[in-house]
């Protein structure tokens, strides 16, 4: 028997949607969100055979041109010149896992009964979203005001036969996807091209993506850091408990103890010391990934509003008998939480960087660049040369993107969010991060063996056993850029359950 992931007033959480990343269950809408849609778009027709006076966005132009009536036989014709003239998007294209998103967070909100879309415009992205036809959308042309119009526009061509889609690893126009499964284009009807359009449902999508990936990398971060302070023969003093109770920040508290968990039991980590101190990089993780740690609990605050909202213009109000032009679909409160994302996960990239410096720097015992005979071999050095140089691209893409802004639509959007760029500069620095992460993991599984006979804990040579399956040591020198792919790869594909990950 097939389940469901029914929409409903319940809010989605990171969880959920997490689950349903992994599951891939199918959606339904259920009976009171379908009552909803029912009695606002119902209302919307009955207003509009009496209401005779412009209502923006239903009967009249767009941005601008907001004081141009048009007349009732028009209006299907204005919702589908709306989406062709808005379908300017550019650059690279969306990934799909991300347009999955995209689909999932527009149903969401379109479900409120705020918004006058037809029951069966919604049901038919719920049939893209369960096929697996992912509307083809580009990265740029979103200023993140009046939400995500352009990208928003390509999601929503597929309605009307237009555009083009990704099914079973093809793309492919629109009309061959309708054909294929006997639909008709939706004839859309008043109000419902800019309730599609309108929204910040790309720069939301991007934000739940990051998010996932982020408490992911956060982990990560705490593991990998734990190894290489093991494999740098690092103390355990500045992880003790007692430190950070009088400090008390939430991520600071969680890193430490992450930390001494991940290393109860290891040989080195409680043997005797001749240094009485370690570098920052290695001494502040708690204060550092903590940070990060407390920033991401702030921008899946954020986020998790704003997925679970209304966000398309105007807003109907049934019980109030209200027709509401307002702004809920600019995206200042995402490109603000981007850019804190891209700050906080940079600097995960970027303490990790020095700590691969240290453990390359032929200190403690190590030898020079973590190989045998230096100088013929060179081993080690050049991997961090990569990290630092991805470090150093994070650096500009960390700038924050909110703190532009460029008028638009002849001066009557002037002031816009910029949170689309916010967004796809995200998605470039925390791929990086995770890049920079694998290079650690990679220096620091060479180090911790050249530790032997002594062993880390058994979580830590349980997890790098793992990975030397895909990366083992380095003896002499070879092709490093294979070992650093297969890195990634590993960190990529490691998997970690929900309650770990969100704690």
């Amino acid at each position: 028997m097939k389940t469901y992931h029914y929409i409903s007033t319940n809010s989605l959480d990171l969880k959920a949607i997490n689950d349903l990343v992994i599951t891939d269950k199918p959606l339904k809408l259920s009976e009171d969100v379908i009552t909803k849609i029912q009695n606002c778009r119902s209302y919307l027709d009955q207003t509009m055979e009496s209401h005779k006076e412009p209502i923006y966005g239903i009967n009249t132009g767009f941005g601008s041109l907001y004081n141009v009536k048009i007349s009732s036989t028009n209006l299907t014709e204005l919702q589908e010149n709306l989406m062709m003239s808005h379908a300017c998007g550019t650059g690279d294209v969306v990934p799909q896992e991300i347009v999955k998103l995209m689909l999932l967070l527009k149903i969401q909100s379109l479900s409120y009964g705020h918004s006058g879309v037809q029951l069966d415009t919604i049901n038919r992205l719920i049939d893209f979203y369960n096929n697996d036809i992912l509307p083809i959308v580009y990265t740029q042309g979103s200023l993140g005001a009046s939400g995500d119009l352009v990208p928003l526009a390509h999601l929503s061509l597929p309605l009307i036969g237009k555009g083009k889609v990704c099914f079973e690893g093809e793309i492919i126009e629109t009309k061959e996807i309708l054909n294929k499964f006997n639909w008709k284009p939706i004839t859309l009807k008043s109000k419902e091209g800019l309730a599609l359009l309108n929204g910040t449902q790309f720069m939301s999508a991007y934000g739940i993506n990051l998010l996932l990936k982020s408490y992911k990398l956060s982990y990560l971060a705490d593991l990998i850091g734990a190894t290489s302070l093991d494999a740098y023969d690092g103390r355990i003093e500045p992880f003790d408990e007692l430190v950070h109770l009088v400090r008390p920040h939430n991520g600071q508290i969680k890193t430490a103890e992450r930390i001494r968990e991940f290393l109860q039991g290891s040989e080195i980590i409680y043997q005797q010391k001749s240094h009485v101190q370690d570098p920052y990089s290695f001494r502040c993780m708690p204060q550092v990934h903590g940070a990060t740690k407390d920033t991401l609990k702030f921008v899946e605050k954020t986020f998790i509003t704003e997925i679970n909202s209304v966000t398309d213009n105007p807003n109907i109000f049934v019980g109030e008998d209200k027709i509401i032009s307002g702004g809920n679909f600019h995206g200042q409160p995402l490109a603000l939480a981007l850019d804190y994302l891209k700050i906080a996960m940079a600097e995960l990239g970027n303490i990790s960087e020095r700590r691969t410096y240290q453990l390359v720097s032929g200190s403690r015992e190590l030898p020079n660049f973590l190989v045998d005979n230096p100088g013929l071999n060179s081993g080690f050095m050049i991997p961090q040369y990569t990290a630092a140089s991805i470090v150093s691209a994070n650096k500009q893409l960390a700038t924050p993107a909110s703190v532009d802004s460029i008028v638009s639509s002849n001066g009557q959007e002037d002031h816009v969010s910029m949170g689309a760029n916010a967004a796809t500069q995200a998605f470039t620095l925390i791929n990086n991060v995770e890049r920079i992460l694998a290079i650690e993991l990679f220096n620091g599984s060479q180090a911790l063996l050249l530790r032997r006979p002594l062993k880390s804990s058994k979580f830590i040579e349980s997890f790098l056993n793992l990975f030397r399956q895909d990366v083992p040591f380095v003896n002499e020198d070879r092709i490093l850029h294979e070992d650093i792919m297969k890195s990634v790869n590993f960190l990529s594909l490691f998997k970690i359950d929900s309650e770990t990950l969100f704690n």
